[in-house]
């Protein structure tokens, strides 16, 4: 295998790593209107990510970087054409960062209400963003033969961008209920379980519908990884069955475990429908950004290569170190005794 062919493919496992991490921050963060009856149990919410939440959004940052590095031509395509979409999803997630650090600051309800809006706001945004850019990504746009974006934010607006869009969204949620169902007691622990019930329909129809349509698109550009993408599309489609099926019979750990691996093989099955383009052109295949067209030269993709191998087995080591320590329920209890402390 080709070196640029390589940092195609684990550029897409980082972004893998990002959305499985920061898809149930993302999930959680909308789960506080249904969830959070009261302040101690929308604090028991919140502090279910705030060890992790800050850790899990590095994995796009790195993901970014390694683009930039690796496929320098697909980066200033994408973040050209994609500026408004991108900027959009970077100013929700600076909301939603700063209305963790910043809700407990005061003791005002009216105070607390503005900050839980603006997370509820700052993860729903950038689940939905996400998937209509990887939507748009891989159904292809307008690129002319400069290899420059020639359309609109309203053109990444099409009905398959916001399908994937809508399927993020769903997945997403999904899985940020089945975090809360695993890291909390009490009520908050149960109406997670209850919630998690009632997104199981609408998630399946609407990533069903994407796992088809993808296959559909890889198979009408005849893309080489054919079958993969049908068998990940599987993996994901039976995976996702499996988590909504655990969660019916209360087992919290197996159903986040099964929607991790839905959302993992999921990214894969867009992913590996998008190979060997990077950036397929809409307008005229011609004129398509490739993995061979796109990268860098064979010498900055060594000293990469050997960056990868050195530091990102270092970097998982330190984040599941992280999940070990903070690996137990948030009760109810604690949250409570803490605020009678701090009063």
């Amino acid at each position: 295998m080709e070196l640029a062919q390589l940092w195609f493919f684990i550029v897409g496992v980082l972004f893998v790593g990002y959305f499985v991490l920061d898809g149930f921050d993302f999930g959680v963060g909308m789960s506080l209107p249904f969830l959070g009856k009261d302040d101690v149990s929308r604090r028991q919410i919140i502090n279910t990510i705030g060890p992790v939440w800050d850790l899990n959004e590095t994995w796009v940052i790195v993901a970014g970087a390694c683009l930039f590095a690796a496929f320098p031509e697909w980066y200033a395509t994408l973040f050209s054409g994609f500026y408004l979409a991108l900027l959009l999803i970077l100013l929700a997630l600076i909301m939603r960062g700063v209305s963790f650090e910043y809700r407990h600051q005061k003791d005002d309800p009216r105070w607390k209400a503005r900050f839980d809006r603006m997370i509820v706001i700052g993860s729903a945004a950038p689940a939905l963003l996400w998937g209509v850019a990887v939507g748009n990504i891989v159904q292809g746009v307008p690129i002319d033969e400069d290899h420059e974006f020639a359309g609109s934010l309203l053109t990444l607006l099409n009905p398959y961008g916001l399908w994937v869009g809508v399927t993020t969204l769903l997945l997403f949620f999904l899985h940020g209920v089945y975090f809360v169902g695993l890291k909390t007691d009490g009520a908050v622990h149960d109406g997670a379980q209850a919630l998690g019930k009632r997104l199981a329909l609408p998630t399946v129809v609407f990533a069903a519908g994407t796992v088809v349509w993808t296959i559909l698109i890889a198979a009408g550009r005849e893309a080489p990884l054919l079958n993969a993408v049908i068998v990940c599309g599987a993996v994901a489609a039976v995976a996702l069955v499996a988590s909504v099926l655990f969660n019916w019979v209360d087992r919290d750990g197996r159903a986040f475990a099964a929607g991790a691996v839905s959302i993992a093989f999921a990214v894969l099955t867009l992913w590996l429908a998008l190979f060997p383009f990077v950036m397929p052109s809409s307008t005229d295949l011609a004129h398509s950004l490739t993995i061979e067209n796109a990268s860098s030269t064979e010498y900055t993709l060594t000293i990469m290569t050997w960056a990868a191998v050195i530091f990102l087995p270092l970097v998982l080591l330190y984040q599941g170190w992280t999940y070990w320590i903070f690996r137990k329920r948030v009760s109810r209890s604690r949250i409570e005794k803490a605020a009678a402390g701090a009063h």
